[in-house]
């Protein structure tokens, strides 16, 4: 039995933001620990993970978030919004916000399962395009992209903690 069989995706609901705080944080250290400074990591961890962050979405009927569980435990989610990013977009669009997996289960298929979950929803809600932004020097997650068919639209900088750094906006044709 393959790991991604025993994982368990399913729509997230109010009472899930810590779980979800947690998830991303400990994935947006694992990611980036050495490559950003100490400081601009946690600082960036302590507002764009925060729990309240995450209920605030989970409260908006605007959001759309998915959990993947690993034996009761979060180990990965995705979150779809109303697209903000510094590129031209209509009502036919949405950004995958966050698509977060730990290293631990990366490489398995479920990456791919929550993608494909996300761009579910973007269909049910007969959007046209799936966007998204991406650490320009996050070459694990570009691939990844372009396996699956992302192409790259514009770029824009993105503030963790004080430090400015380079993102590529990706989109999906659906």
């Amino acid at each position: 039995m393959s790991l991604r069989t025993e994982i368990t995706l399913r729509k997230c609901m109010p009472g899930d933001e810590e779980a979800l705080a947690l998830v991303g944080a400990a994935t947006f250290l694992e990611t980036f620990a050495g490559l950003l400074t100490g400081p601009d990591i946690l600082a960036h961890c302590r507002v764009q993970h925060a729990a309240s962050q995450y209920a605030a979405w989970l409260a908006d009927a605007k959001y759309r978030l998915c959990v993947a569980e690993w034996k009761g435990a979060a180990v990965g989610f995705a979150v779809l919004s109303p697209p903000d990013l510094p590129v031209a977009v209509t009502q036919d669009d949405i950004e995958l916000k966050r698509i977060y997996l730990l290293h631990r289960f990366q490489g398995g298929g479920l990456g791919r399962a929550l993608l494909e979950w996300s761009v579910a929803q973007a269909r049910e809600l007969r959007k046209q395009r799936l966007l998204l932004g991406v650490k320009a020097d996050n070459t694990a997650a570009l691939t990844f992209y372009d396996r699956v068919g992302f192409v790259r639209i514009g770029e824009r900088k993105f503030q963790v903690g004080s430090m400015l750094c380079d993102d590529y906006i990706l989109s999906l044709s659906l």
